[in-house]
């Protein structure tokens, strides 16, 4: 029996050795198949990480607010500039009423110009506490970060971010030196390591850019420049009446971080009867992410799994080609006294090895997806710069991560359609009436 099997398989692959072009393009179709079904689930899947990584920055224990201009329709026919957004009452009602709360960080922020000399900047100016670093993760290059004191004290302390010391500080050290925030002098305490902006998340959460910011004591913004905030340009008059940009609360525990939210809600919806706020819970979006990230991956799979059937439809393609062509090699196998089911086994087996070679051939070639796109990504930037400037930043950083369960998968589904689309030419060949297949020419 075990004689009788590895004949078979034998002659199998001698068979398939006959026409070498002939089985390495149908090796090919089932190459590509696993290949495209590994590469695609692992490029889903750094996304999707890159994707949670960013939402989890956020801080899974965070809620944050946001202050949003209300449309204009909603203060038609007011007076005078319009105050909108979260106030300090609301920021001192959440601190003191909900329990769950165990840290609030308040921030202001305001487009302003940056002078030091005759060197200039236009940026962020934005108004924070010392947990502002932590939570945004900034961190410190030269100097320090704003402390409690600073706040106490309102003082005239400023940290720079990378390109804003760059730019105004190209040729000097900008420590213990002052730059002008219009007429008021800001003495420089730290300058910060360069951050990456940060990509948008969910539908009120946008981009934030942290390298042309300029951070000081947020009770010195208030008191420096208040929350009325104009804006002159030519012919042109824009103002503003917010007293905090965004606070972020951080709840003691995650499982508490929903109830929080809906606390939130219900206490800034009785203050505020314009849309005027928006709340954003990482948490939340990362659950989203994760639900998502399951259907991005059964849909990429469903795409890649066509290329396995293209493949194994070119297995039937040239099984029954190579059934033609083998019709009196059958009838002398058959007068010889092969049983139907020995001609079966013997085409069955140039299937499966065919599609075997293909599945680890296809292995071997989904293994090497990251490198692969790491060196088309590089090449494409060297090429098309500004094409790739425009490339959402979550395409642009993600590394491809392998989804184990997809080369076990690849692998048997390369097997199982060669088995399938193999069946059909196997079992017409052994069909064949001996007496026509020998009158065959």
């Amino acid at each position: 029996m075990l004689s009788g099997f590895a004949t078979t398989w034998i002659l199998g692959i001698k068979s398939l050795l006959l026409h070498p072009l002939r089985s390495l393009l149908t090796v090919l179709g089932i190459f590509i198949g696993v290949a495209s079904v590994i590469w695609l689930l692992a490029i889903g899947e750094g996304i999707s990480v890159k994707a949670q990584e960013q939402i989890a920055g956020l801080g899974a224990e965070n809620i944050i607010i946001r202050s949003i201009k209300p449309p204009s329709e909603a203060t038609e026919g007011a007076r005078g500039l319009v105050p909108y957004g979260v106030t300090r009452l609301d920021y001192e009602t959440m601190v003191e009423t909900i329990p769950t709360v165990t840290r609030a960080l308040p921030i202001r922020e305001i487009t302003r110009q940056f002078r030091y000399g005759a060197r200039f900047l236009d940026g962020r100016l934005v108004g924070c506490t010392p947990e502002y670093a932590e939570v945004t993760q900034l961190v410190i290059d030269r100097g320090r970060f704003i402390s409690s004191s600073d706040i106490a004290s309102r003082k005239n302390y400023c940290v720079l971010a990378a390109a804003t010391a760059e730019r105004l500080f190209p040729f000097e050290d900008p420590l213990g030196r002052s730059i002008k925030v219009e007429r008021d002098p800001y003495v420089v305490i730290g300058v910060l390591k360069p951050r990456a902006a940060s990509a948008g998340v969910g539908g009120s959460f946008a981009a934030q850019d942290f390298s042309k910011d300029v951070y000081i004591p947020i009770t010195t913004l208030w008191f420096r420049i208040g929350d009325r905030v104009l804006t002159f340009g030519t012919g042109t008059f824009n103002g503003e009446i917010v007293e905090l940009s965004q606070v972020t609360l951080r709840v003691n525990h995650v499982d508490n971080v929903m109830d929080t939210s809906e606390i939130v809600k219900n206490t800034l919806r009785e203050k505020h009867k314009l849309e005027d706020y928006s709340i954003t819970v990482p948490l939340e979006l990362l659950e989203q992410a994760k639900n998502t990230r399951m259907m991005f991956i059964l849909f990429l799979g469903m795409i890649a799994a066509i290329s396995l059937i293209v493949g194994g439809i070119g297995i039937m393609n040239i099984m029954l080609a190579t059934v033609t062509e083998r019709t009196r090699e059958i009838g002398i196998r058959r007068a010889l006294g092969a049983r139907r089911a020995d001609i079966t086994r013997q085409f069955l087996a140039e299937t499966i090895v065919l599609s075997v070679l293909g599945g680890l051939t296809g292995i071997a070639g989904g293994l090497i997806c990251a490198p692969i796109i790491e060196l088309g990504r590089n090449a494409l930037e060297a090429v098309v710069p500004e094409m790739m400037a425009d490339v959402p930043g979550v395409i642009r950083t993600m590394s491809p991560r392998i989804v184990p369960m997809s080369i076990p998968l690849a692998f048997c589904i390369s097997v199982v359609v060669g088995v399938v689309f193999g069946l059909y030419p196997a079992m017409r060949a052994a069909r064949m009436n001996p007496i026509e297949a020998l009158r065959h020419t």
